[in-house]
């Protein structure tokens, strides 16, 4: 008896894929159908447009590596994701050599020792999400174990700050009132965020920068007097991303550490988007010397999580002691662990940390000489491959994002009127050249 299963493997043209989406979906992103065979590096080719773009974009800061790596060329690499595509494993309930391998590799290339205990769970939000989880669990049982009460579930976060889309998530996010309204909120406290102010001499940046801290602080200390033990965490992205590429001084997070410490509440990193090298060390916050309580984690990692330390444990029975305190059905792709190790793989045989660091820093220079030449360019900034400038209004940000789609180059807004650039961690120096002169281009047009 035959039997041989018949499939149908036949794609759609590229001109019929948006109308297709179109029918069931909200397309609302770029008009671009990748082909995921004829890009390659930092080069993405678009079927729809039959053109290649530069990509600054990366698929929202997620993708670590340029299209078509080489790497990916062995056999041996190719039948290994295969094999980790045919079942999604539930790594929360049975385990796998694949599993306990990618444990491995992401310790080696990109742990931190003093945060040992991992969580692994689909979305950047929900990394987030089971961060205050672990967060509310901590307080609440410390709460109760002083003869205080069941309570401590509030977290202190900051204006401009964007931590996901879900459910507790939405409740700090608060970057476009969009995302977030008519959705059922909890009243946290929410702060000034004392961000730099690049558009002043460095001396005036950060004197002006230390005073909004001291502001900050104040209303810090303001929340905490008129909510006693109840706010389990401050949690802070090293840099505020969408909310306008916003950097702070060194000081400041040493400031929260100390705030965190003395008011027994946990310090949050969410890295989801600065975190995997992309600031040029393995996580932004190594830049500071400040070491949270949790990181979250997510975009170039390909797998979403949290990473915690031991002070979880001055509560015996913490989420990480308590069987399903927090789980998931998946526990993590496992295809995306698969995925995630050979890119682990390759960040660090190719010493991607290092340049992006490098790359980074070549970026940055390239950006403030366009600064220079162009009066409507302002405010550059950067670690790394986090990398920003403004332009004067949204309007004119918008024209510019859109000019350079037209002429094939690929980035992101954030804020008001930023333009923010996330280049993949392998990017070459010819890809920075020939996206700064689209941008030029591309402003002298505006110009006329």
């Amino acid at each position: 008896m035959n039997t041989a299963m018949q499939t149908t493997l036949e794609l759609m043209d590229a001109k019929q894929v948006l109308g297709a989406l179109k029918k069931h979906l909200l397309v609302d992103g770029f008009e671009i159908v990748v082909d995921l065979e004829k890009s390659e590096g930092a080069r993405l080719y678009d079927a729809h447009g039959d053109r290649s773009l530069l990509d600054l974009y990366s698929f929202y800061a997620s993708m670590p590596i340029g299209f078509n790596h080489p790497y990916f060329d062995q056999p041996e690499v190719r039948e290994d994701i295969l094999e980790g595509a045919l079942v999604k494993v539930a790594n929360s309930d049975v385990y796998t050599r694949r599993f306990a391998r990618f444990v491995e590799a992401f310790t080696r290339v990109v742990g931190i020792a003093e945060l040992d205990r991992y969580f692994f769970i689909e979305g950047g939000a929900l990394a987030v999400e089971n961060a205050l989880k672990a967060a509310m669990d901590w307080k609440v049982r410390r709460n109760i174990a002083a003869g205080r009460g069941e309570f401590g579930t509030d977290v202190l976060h900051f204006r401009h700050a964007f931590h996901g889309r879900s459910g507790y998530t939405m409740s700090l996010t608060n970057t476009d009132p969009n995302k977030v309204k008519y959705y059922a909120k909890f009243d946290w406290p929410r702060v000034s965020s004392p961000r730099l102010d690049f558009s002043l001499p460095e001396c005036e940046r950060l004197a002006k920068a230390a005073a909004d801290e001291k502001a900050a602080e104040l209303e810090i200390m303001a929340a905490i007097e008129s909510r006693p033990h109840r706010i389990c965490a401050i949690i802070l992205e090293p840099i505020q991303c969408e909310g306008g590429d916003n950097h702070f001084r060194r000081e400041w997070y040493h400031t929260l550490r100390r705030i965190c410490d003395q008011h027994e509440m946990l310090l949050i990193f969410d890295e989801v988007q600065t975190g995997m090298g992309m600031s040029g060390r393995n996580w932004c916050c190594q830049h500071f010397d400040v070491l949270p309580d949790i990181i979250a984690f997510g975009k170039k990692a390909q797998v979403c999580g949290i990473m915690v330390g031991r002070r979880l444990d001055e509560v015996p029975e913490n989420v990480f002691k308590v069987s399903s305190r927090i789980n998931s059905t998946w526990g993590g792709n496992f295809t995306d662990m698969v995925r995630s190790t050979h890119y682990l793989n390759i960040i660090e045989q190719e010493r991607l940390v290092e340049n992006a660091r490098s790359m980074g820093e070549r970026f940055l220079h390239k950006l403030l000489a366009l600064q220079a030449e162009e009066p409507i360019v302002s405010s550059v900034r950067g670690r790394g491959l986090l990398l920003a400038f403004d332009l004067p209004n949204t309007e004119t940000r918008n024209a510019f994002w859109k000019g350079c789609f037209a002429l094939g180059l690929l980035t992101l807004r954030s804020g008001e009127r930023s333009i923010r650039l996330r280049p993949v961690l392998d990017i070459r120096p010819e890809i920075i050249d020939e996206s700064i002169a689209l941008m030029r281009d591309q402003l002298r047009r505006m110009r006329g």
